[in-house]
């Protein structure tokens, strides 16, 4: 029996091309802003030089070399590790124990919401300006520790508490956003599991425990992964309070990306260490997506 084969063209129905015609202008976008610049930086970690007439010329993984050899690159991993482990946790910590109360009727509650919503959407330039002027050695804070008879502290100054304000404004600014994410969670929770807990006779600790967190396992999951993000590719807190210092205490690693790249024009070198934070940002993300399809 002969069977007939149906070409290219005939295997394009209407459907197909219909669908092609709607994703190329995504496609194109996609390709030209997101996917190009990405291969382009892989390949630029390869290279050595500049922009101008000299041109850059490949010279293999020595750039990768060079940041497992340079112990700065340690110092900014380690103050970025730092920076983000201190950052997510009260950013989770916090935003939850406030949506669990403001999920509950109280009195202005709409007005709270916006109150603790409204860090996140002024900007981080404007923000990092209004700290540095607060905890300056002659600023507010160290004001109000003086009310208390305590000694000023030199906050941007000092290796130990510079970075716990780039923190505090970090928190600051993720809180609301954060608190948001986790009300709309908390409303997909059935109220028939907390009436059928008050019915066994669970505490609010117990029903926190066993149906709250539960119920919010994929909140909490993108919570986690959108603060940790957030936090990696921090550079205006940097860039406006510290500037790195003092004694690079401060240095994170996008901020030491953009010296190295601007700074120095040592652009295959920046080119490796922003290959090393796309990985890492990569991995977490990855584990999101992974972590929902398990559910």
């Amino acid at each position: 029996m002969k069977t007939t084969q149906r070409s290219p063209i005939q295997l394009l129905d209407n459907d197909t091309v219909a669908a092609w015609i709607f994703l190329t202008p995504a496609l194109i976008l996609l390709g030209v802003f997101i996917i190009w610049p990405i291969a382009y930086l892989f390949y630029l970690s390869f290279t050595a030089g500049s922009f101008t007439s000299s041109g850059t010329y490949w010279i293999g993984i020595k750039n990768y070399w060079r940041l497992l050899l340079n112990p700065d690159f340690w110092q900014v991993l380690g103050n970025t590790f730092y920076f983000t482990v201190a950052t997510v946790i009260p950013s989770l910590v916090i935003p939850l124990g406030l949506a669990v109360l403001l999920n509950r009727s109280l009195a202005l509650r709409g007005i709270l919401r916006s109150t603790y919503f409204l860090p996140s959407i002024i900007s981080l330039v404007a923000a990092g300006l209004g700290f540095r002027w607060l905890f300056q050695t002659s600023g507010p804070v160290n004001g109000l520790l003086a009310l208390f008879g305590l000694p000023a502290i030199s906050w941007l100054g000092d290796t130990f508490w510079a970075m716990p304000v780039l923190i505090l404004l970090s928190i600051w600014k993720q809180l609301g956003f954060n608190m948001v994410v986790f009300l709309a969670g908390l409303q997909t929770i059935p109220p028939s599991r907390y009436e059928a807990a008050d019915l066994d006779g669970a505490n609010a600790w117990q029903q926190f425990w066993h149906i709250t967190l539960p119920g919010l396992r994929s909140t909490i999951i993108f919570a986690i992964v959108t603060t940790a993000i957030f936090t990696l590719r921090s550079f205006e807190q940097v860039y406006v309070i510290t500037g790195g210092g003092p004694l690079n205490s401060t240095n994170l690693l996008v901020y030491y990306i953009y010296q190295e790249a601007f700074g120095q024009f040592d652009f295959g070198y920046a080119a490796a260490g922003a290959t090393v934070l796309l990985a890492v940002t990569t991995v977490l993300v990855y584990l999101q997506l992974r972590t929902w399809s398990e559910e």
